[in-house]
């Protein structure tokens, strides 16, 4: 139970293992998890260590099973996860693990090179199938084109030109493509034939590529395309791509060669398409057989493809955690030293003093697992380190113990607050958010991920949002729950009041008074039965709206203080508890008592202040203690402070509110500011003093100062581990820290007091949100009567319960949170948690197969 309110003790280790066996027994510390290996070789470069070659064997080996894992992906196959995790493999099993595969890698290469061949060619006999398609639609289009001269008319199937030059401006064209030589040379007898290429281009590509043949040929060439309508894989990336068919038409090979040029240049695919109808239609059949028989033979590369992949599967999860804990125990070798002998490993680790017997088990079962004869040593060393500090935790104070760890690593053996903060933290979070209903849904959001709890781990999604939610499962269970008992205090769901005792007050005005007056107020000497209400807060509250936020401002403000000095005390405290178990007598004496005098005589007498004012002064009474003589709280800590004379009263009241209160008050207020000298010059001055007497000494008195009494820290005798074993500190750097230390907390303890307002604020506008979205929303759709009432007041609370949940559950509830973890960190934190010390990052088998598994899934 100690553990549980500081971190456990450590202690630094010397571990002895003979080679053979060295494999075997780090493997089951692994396993084991609470041994942190310090490196041994820390100026050795990573490339000169004893086993980087079984590393790199290592990382070879990981490097393939990502590519089988991307390839399973790929192709949407489930991969088997038992949840299992095997034990480490013999490194004899290494040698076995790497054929199985390189066999699958090479074999599943091999596949893919295979089917990415077939479909390319596959892509190649597609788009010359539409081109040979698509292009016979050009030709056919074509009409006969007749020529007149010298009063001679020729119209022949010789002269028959392409679709380019069978329209309305024939002539044009014509002269355009063939220039005005041409066009003389036209003569009967003579055949200017035009050549053409065909090809398949990138639809997006089209366009410019269409410009560019026009400005690089002068206009001399002419382009006929259409669309292909269904999109082509493309076989290196898989993605489906868009093309189009185009043909174009030239004269003389200068205008070809440029043109295949800039084919070339937009990454055109020109394809062979023969000039006679015949040739085409015998290639176009010669396509398609083709087509189908690759169709065949790409099924078949498919479902062996398929058959590979699904049999890795079966096992990939597995083979996984194989080698990276082979890698890991390698990793972790190389951290040692080898002995002169060269047979024997030396380690240094730090180890938790409870777990010491059982890490000598697992080492004994390691020697026995590897057939050595020789036992493993594991000696305890003396040292002046700061250990690392190790908290237990399960999954229940898990995230309690990140919230701490995120301010900073408590230092080693220092109070932890944890446990604390288990109630603490929901109960100021309730505060702010005091509501039955918003609790409610907060709580059973809670239960339902900790009733689930096992299934949604197993999904190890990565989803960051979704996995800060399930990993503080307990904490927004805690928070709803303490929501819903400060919900109760207030009588508050969903802006409304639960009238569970009836009213104690009691209505003394007809119902038209009642109904017409705003701003009518009950008389607590008449109205009032002068029981208080059995829990929490009256429900006539509800509806008294000329002065509900003012009765729920004054009593909020003021629990706000009270917890927040109740608080702060602890948390003074709690340093009481740190100096006493580290011995160090002077901050005990020097430090806690005044910082715990200076906050108990201005803080908590303003909270006793609160108390008597509320037990003597009531409307019910007569003067000087009713409600006209109640002295204000504020007016009355700012007086005591600076001294003020207090200001006159009404007749009949009194000034002060129990007898001998000004002398309380200025002797209460002297002696807090007689504390900060004493805070400020007390320990350095003695420090300085016994640093000085030791000076003098020749032999100095052994035991006469203590490490406390010289700035540092004793952490020896019954509190084991390494201590604090420092360097003495300049006296200017003492004095220096001491002034900051102090102002600090002088200072601090108004602002943190103030601080402690937020709870106030928070709750306030909380419950005016709420009564907000009752009153501007859901109460349109209760005004509503009939059937088209039900209509309007179903859509209305859908966007009544959406706004609900999103704005006053989630958005508040994170303020809230972030509030809550403030207060803890600044202004509870301060007065005792120094948080300078490092985590215990021991080697871990499930912590690295984590780590690996939630890196594979980020890539």
């Amino acid at each position: 139970m100690g553990s549980l309110f500081r971190s456990e003790e450590m202690a630094l280790c010397q571990l002895f293992l003979q080679s053979e066996a060295a494999y075997a027994c780090v493997s089951e510390l692994g396993e084991l998890g609470l041994v942190q290996f310090r490196d041994l070789n820390p100026d050795v470069n990573a490339f000169q260590r004893k086993f980087v070659n079984e590393v790199r064997r290592c990382d070879e080996m990981e490097r393939k099973l990502r590519y089988l894992e991307k390839e399973i992906k790929k192709d949407g196959i489930p991969m088997l996860d038992t949840g299992e995790s095997p034990e480490a493999p013999q490194p004899r099993e290494m040698i076995d693990l790497e054929a199985t595969f390189e066999k699958l890698e090479n074999e599943l290469r091999e596949v893919n090179q295979n089917a990415e061949a077939l479909k390319r060619n596959f892509l190649e006999l597609t788009e010359l199938k539409h081109i040979l398609r698509k292009t016979q639609v050009f030709f056919d289009e074509s009409v006969p084109t007749v020529y007149k001269s010298s009063g001679a008319t020729y119209s022949s199937s010789k002269y028959r030109r392409y679709p380019q030059m069978a329209d309305n401006q024939n002539e044009d064209e014509q002269a355009q493509l063939l220039g005005e030589e041409g066009v003389r040379a036209s003569q009967p007898g003579q055949n200017l034939k035009l050549g053409f290429v065909a090809g398949v281009i990138l639809r997006e590509r089209l366009p410019a590529f269409e410009r560019m043949l026009w400005r690089a040929c002068r206009g001399n060439v002419f382009l006929r395309q259409a669309m292909i309508e269904t999109p082509l894989e493309d076989p290196t990336n898989g993605d489906q791509v868009h093309k189009s068919v185009f043909i174009i038409f030239f004269q003389g090979d200068q205008l070809k060669t440029r043109v295949k040029k800039i084919c070339e240049g937009f990454r055109a695919t020109l394809y062979p398409c023969p000039e006679a109808p015949a040739d085409r239609r015998e290639m176009a059949m010669g396509v398609m057989t083709r087509i189908e028989d690759l169709n065949t033979v790409l099924g078949q590369t498919q479902d062996h493809r398929h058959r590979v992949l699904v049999a890795a599967a079966k096992n990939l999860k597995n083979w996984f955690v194989k080698v990276r804990k082979i890698k890991a125990i390698y990793h972790t070798l190389n951290l040692f030293n080898l002995d002169v002998t060269q047979k024997c490993l030396i380690a240094e680790c730090w180890v938790p003093l409870l777990d010491i017997e059982t890490i000598q088990l697992a080492l004994r079962r390691g020697t026995e697992r590897s057939g050595s004869s020789v036992p493993p040593i594991l000696n305890r060393m003396q040292t002046f380190e700061n250990p690392p500090t190790y908290n237990r935790t399960n999954k229940f104070t898990k995230a309690f113990q990140a919230l701490i760890d995120a301010y900073g690593v408590a230092s080693y053996r220092e109070m932890n607050p944890a446990p604390y903060t288990i109630i603490t933290f929901p109960f100021l979070f309730a505060v702010m958010f005091g509501d039955l209903g918003h609790g409610a849904i907060m709580a059973l959001f809670g239960l339902w991920m900790i009733r689930k709890e096992k299934g949604l781990a197993a999904q190890k999604t990565d989803n960051e949002i979704w996995n800060i939610f399930f990993g503080g499962r307990y904490i927004i269970f805690l928070m709803g729950v303490f929501s819903m008992y400060t919900g109760l205090i207030y009588n508050d769901i969903f802006s409304k009041s639960l009238n569970i005792f009836g009213s104690h007050w009691h209505m003394s005005y007809n119902k038209s008074t009642v109904m017409e007056n705003k701003f009518l107020q009950l008389n607590p000497k008449g109205d009032y039965e002068g029981a208080p209400y059995p829990f929490g807060m009256d429900p006539i509250w509800q509806v008294a709206n000329a002065n509900k936020i003012i009765f729920h401002n004054a009593y909020k403000m003021k629990i706000s203080i009270i917890f927040g000095v109740i608080h702060m005390i602890f948390g003074v405290i709690m340093s009481w508890h740190n100096h006493t178990y580290f011995r160090n007598r002077i901050s005990m004496i020097y430090e806690f008592i005044p910082q715990l005098v200076f906050l108990l005589l201005l803080f908590f007498y303003m909270v006793l202040l609160m108390f008597i004012k509320w037990i003597k002064f009531a409307a019910t009474n007569e003067k000087p203690y009713n409600e006209a003589c109640a002295p204000s709280i504020l007016i009355t800590f700012i007086d005591m402070v600076l001294f003020n004379t207090p200001k006159p009263v009404p007749e009949k009241c009194e000034v002060y509110m129990f007898l001998g209160q000004h002398f309380i008050q200025v002797l209460f207020v002297l002696v807090a500011v007689g504390c900060i000298p004493v805070m400020l010059l007390a320990k350095p001055l003695l420090i300085m003093q016994a640093r000085k007497q030791a000076n003098e000494e020749v032999q100095p008195i052994a035991g006469a100062t203590s490490d406390a009494e010289t700035g540092g820290v004793s952490n020896g005798g019954s509190h084991g581990g390494g201590g604090g074993h420092e360097e003495e500190e300049e006296l200017s750097e003492i004095f220096i820290h001491q002034s900051i230390h102090t102002i600090e907390y002088v200072l601090g303890s108004v602002s943190h007091t103030a601080s402690y307002l937020r709870l106030w604020a928070l709750s306030l506008a909380h419950a005016q949100l709420a009564e907000v979205l009752w009153t501007m929303v859901l109460s349109i759709g209760l005004k509503q009567e009939g059937w088209v009432g039900g209509v309007v007041l179903t859509c209305v609370f859908a966007f009544w319960a959406i706004l609900t949940v999103g704005i006053l559950v989630l958005m508040e509830g994170l303020s809230a949170f972030l509030h809550t973890l403030r207060l803890h960190w600044v202004e509870f934190q301060s007065k005792f948690y120094k948080g300078q010390g490092y985590a215990f990052q021991p080697f871990s088998f499930d912590a690295i197969i984590e780590n690996g598994a939630a890196g594979t899934d980020a890539e």
